[in-house]
C-alpha cells in the first residue's frame, strides 16, 4: 500500500492504561476501524454520503433515534445567523450534521464540519460524526452551541466546483481575517479586504464613495484604522467589473498564498519545555515559535503519529530527510488535548492524502479500554470532486450575505 493510502489507528507499543494510540501513515490497517482503499483503484462510493444532500440522490443515511432526550442544538452559520436544530441526545453526530447540511443544500459538504468549544478548557472541538451527541467530548449537554465552518482548507480553491461552496469559503476567509487567526501583512490583508468589499458591495463608484468612511461598518481586521480603510479604498478601486464570482475567486487565491491559510493553533511545548503551537494542514504537521514557522513534517516525510497521554509523537521516515532522529516528541496540556490534535492528524492526512476511505462501524471495544478506533470516516477530496463531477446540477441563484453600508 501506497503513503498516499490511509493508516489507520492500532494500539501503541506499551498501551495500557494511557490509552495511546498511533495512526500508521504507510501501512493502513486499523483497530476496528475503516480500510484505505488504494491509490491505483478508482474512489469507491461510500455507503453514506455527506455530499449528497437530501433531493439529490437519497434520504439521511442515517436512522432516525426514536424516543428519549431531545436536544435543541444552536448552529452558528457562516454568515454569523443563528438557526435552531433538534436531535436525539443518543443520535448520531452525524444526524445534527447531516440537517445542517440539507438545510444549506450543500453538495461539497465533506469541507465543512461543526465545531464546538469546551467551556473550561477553551479547547475546540470537531464534532465526532459517529458518535452519539451525549458522548462528545467537553459538549454542553444543556445549551449545546456549534459553529459550522470549514474543517478541511483546500490549497487550490479552482477544484471547489460550486460558486456556492466558494462563497462559504470566502465567509470562512472573512472571518478568520477578521478574527485575526489568518495573519498577514497590511498590504495583503488590504488586498483580501477589497475582494471582500467587491462581492458584496459591486464597483467603487466615487459619488457614493467619496472617501475611506464608507468602509468603517465593516471589521476586516483586529486593529483596524483609517489607513487600513485608505488601502482597502485604493484596492477596491482597482476590482471594476468583477462580478461577485469573480472576487470570491480572487479572494481565495490570495488567501491560500498566506503562510497561517487554514492554520489553527494547538498549543503544545517541546521536550525541553518550550512553548509552540502545532497546525495541520493539507500538506503535514507545521511546528510554530508564536507564528512564526520553524519546521514542517511533510506527509511524506512522516511514518507514523501516535499520542500517549499528553505525548504526541510524530515519526519520520529514517533516512532521505536528513533529520537527527527519527521521533519527534511534544507535550500538550492534557490527554484531550493531545488526543484532540491526534484526531485532526488523522482525518487531513485522510481527507488530502488517500484515494478513498471505506466505511465500516468503528467495532466495540471493551468497557474498560481506553484505546480509541477513530479514524477518518467522510469522503475525501478526491472522491467529492469525482462525486460533484457526476452528479452536478447547476444551483439557482443563492442569497448573499450583505451588509447596510453598501
Amino acid at each position: 500500500m501506497s503513503l498516499a493510502d490511509m493508516g489507520t489507528a492500532s494500539r501503541s507499543a506499551g498501551g495500557g492504561g494511557g490509552g495511546g494510540r498511533h495512526y500508521d501513515l504507510a501501512t493502513g490497517g486499523a483497530g476496528g476501524g475503516g480500510h484505505p482503499v488504494g491509490g491505483g483503484l478508482p474512489g469507491g462510493r461510500m455507503t453514506h454520503s455527506l455530499s449528497t444532500p437530501s433531493g439529490v440522490d437519497g434520504t439521511p443515511s442515517t436512522p432516525r433515534h426514536r424516543g428519549g432526550k431531545k436536544l435543541t442544538v444552536r448552529i452558528q452559520m457562516l454568515d454569523d445567523s443563528i438557526t435552531m436544530f433538534q436531535v436525539q441526545a443518543k443520535a448520531l453526530g452525524r444526524v445534527l450534521f447531516e440537517q445542517v447540511c440539507r438545510q444549506l443544500n450543500l453538495l461539497e459538504a465533506d469541507y465543512f464540519g461543526l465545531e464546538y468549544q469546551e467551556v473550561s478548557t477553551h479547547t475546540k472541538y470537531w464534532l465526532d460524526l459517529e458518535k452519539p451527541m451525549n458522548r462528545q467530548v467537553g459538549l454542553s449537554l444543556i445549551d449545546p452551541v456549534l459553529r459550522f465552518c470549514i474543517k478541511f482548507y483546500t490549497p487550490d480553491p479552482a477544484q471547489l466546483e460550486e460558486e456556492y461552496t466558494r462563497y462559504l469559503f470566502c465567509l470562512q476567509i472573512k472571518r478568520d481575517l477578521a478574527t485575526g487567526s489568518l495573519q498577514c501583512n497590511d498590504n495583503t490583508a488590504a488586498l483580501m479586504a477589497s475582494y471582500i468589499v467587491q462581492a458584496s458591495c459591486g464597483d467603487f463608484v466615487p459619488e457614493d464613495y467619496p472617501d475611506h468612511t464608507y468602509l468603517s461598518s465593516y471589521r476586516f481586521v483586529p486593529h483596524q484604522d483609517a489607513t487600513m480603510q485608505r488601502k482597502i479604498m485604493e484596492n477596491h478601486k482597482k476590482h471594476v467589473g468583477q462580478s461577485p464570482a469573480e472576487a470570491d475567486l480572487n479572494l481565495l487565491e490570495t488567501a491560500r498564498r498566506c503562510e497561517l491559510y487554514g492554520m489553527k493553533m494547538h498549543p503544545a511545548k517541546d521536550v525541553e519545555g518550550v512553548p509552540l503551537n502545532l497546525a495541520v494542514a493539507h500538506m503535514g504537521i507545521t511546528v510554530f515559535q508564536n507564528i512564526t514557522r520553524i519546521n514542517t513534517f511533510s506527509w511524506a516525510k512522516i511514518r507514523k503519529i501516535s499520542f500517549k497521554r499528553k505525548r504526541f509523537l510524530v515519526k519520520l521516515h529514517p533516512e532521505g530527510y536528513g533529520y537527527y532522529k527519527d521521533t519527534v516528541e511534544f507535550f500538550f496540556e492534557g490527554r484531550n488535548e493531545c488526543k484532540n490534535f491526534w484526531k485532526k492528524c488523522v482525518e487531513n492526512h485522510g481527507f488530502f492524502r488517500c484515494t478513498a476511505v471505506q466505511n465500516t462501524p468503528r467495532r466495540k471495544t471493551r468497557v474498560l479500554s481506553r484505546g480509541s478506533s477513530f479514524r477518518y470516516s467522510g469522503k475525501t477530496q478526491k472522491q467529492i470532486i469525482e462525486f460533484v463531477r457526476e452528479n452536478y446540477v447547476k444551483r439557482q441563484n443563492f442569497q448573499r450575505y450583505t451588509t447596510n453600508s453598501c
